[in-house]
């Protein structure tokens, strides 16, 4: 028997969108951990766990979520986060009759565990602490392909490449991507929307791209094509610049 640590896709938001099997793993783990700013918060993950596993052990666990520029603060979450997880794993103080090589602990995160997800460093982390752990992930829906069916954008058709950038902190690797003949998606740009919006304008495609945050959410906001960035948006925004489409199979 051997102690299993999976990383479990939740998608962007909508209960909805959360698969069958994620379903099963959250409902059968001995403890289900979810990341959050502060041990008050109850965030998009553990709404979405709670959904569809209202019985779920969860155990909130606190990462340096937007932190950008201190990366001691940083890892010292990442350590602290996988002790925590490493003692759900072997049973300490968990009182539920277990065994040690018996437990799945869960880690339930917004979009893809493997698509820019604290899990990777986590998992990295746990690993060096129990190295017999075995680490699983179930994929999940991105905000990229529910921003793009809401929105009724196609992200790629026949060769037609796509590139997926995290906009934090400047345009340049945006800016560089749209020069490309591809569709560009951009996370994580609410920060610097005026900067978007502007690089949109430069390349040209401002007139066909779409941007959406809090998908499925009540506060939901998807925008027509074309709509220009406003100056403020959520720092977990998305944005879809399709690539440049003139005929029917033109990209074949």
């Amino acid at each position: 028997m051997t102690p299993r640590l999976i990383g479990l896709g939740m998608g962007p938001g909508d209960p909805d969108l959360v698969t069958v099997k994620a379903v099963r793993v959250l409902r059968t783990a001995h403890a289900v951990v979810v990341p959050v700013l502060d041990t008050g918060e109850r965030g998009r993950a553990e709404a979405t766990v709670l959904h569809h596993a209202p019985d779920a052990e969860v155990v909130r666990t606190v990462f340096a979520l937007n932190e950008r520029t201190d990366r001691a603060r940083r890892e010292a979450a990442w350590d602290a986060a996988a002790a925590r997880v490493v003692a759900l794993l072997t049973g300490d103080g968990a009182g539920d009759g277990a065994e040690r090589g018996d437990r799945t602990v869960a880690f339930a995160t917004i979009g893809d565990p493997n698509v820019y997800s604290t899990f990777t460093y986590l998992a990295q982390t746990v690993r060096g602490l129990l190295p017999e752990v075995a680490v699983e992930t179930v994929p999940g829906i991105t905000a990229m392909q529910d921003l793009a069916a809401r929105s009724g954008t196609v992200l790629a058709e026949g060769t037609e490449p796509v590139t997926l950038v995290p906009a934090t902190a400047d345009g340049s690797v945006l800016r560089e991507a749209l020069a490309g003949t591809g569709t560009v998606v951009a996370y994580k740009f609410g920060r610097i929307a005026p900067q978007v919006r502007a690089a949109l304008e430069k390349s040209g495609r401002d007139g066909t791209a779409v941007h959406g945050s809090a998908l499925g959410l009540p506060d939901e906001r998807v925008s027509a094509p074309g709509e220009p960035l406003p100056d403020v948006l959520p720092y977990l925004s998305t944005l879809i610049a399709p690539a440049p489409r003139t005929a029917r199979g033109g990209k074949l």
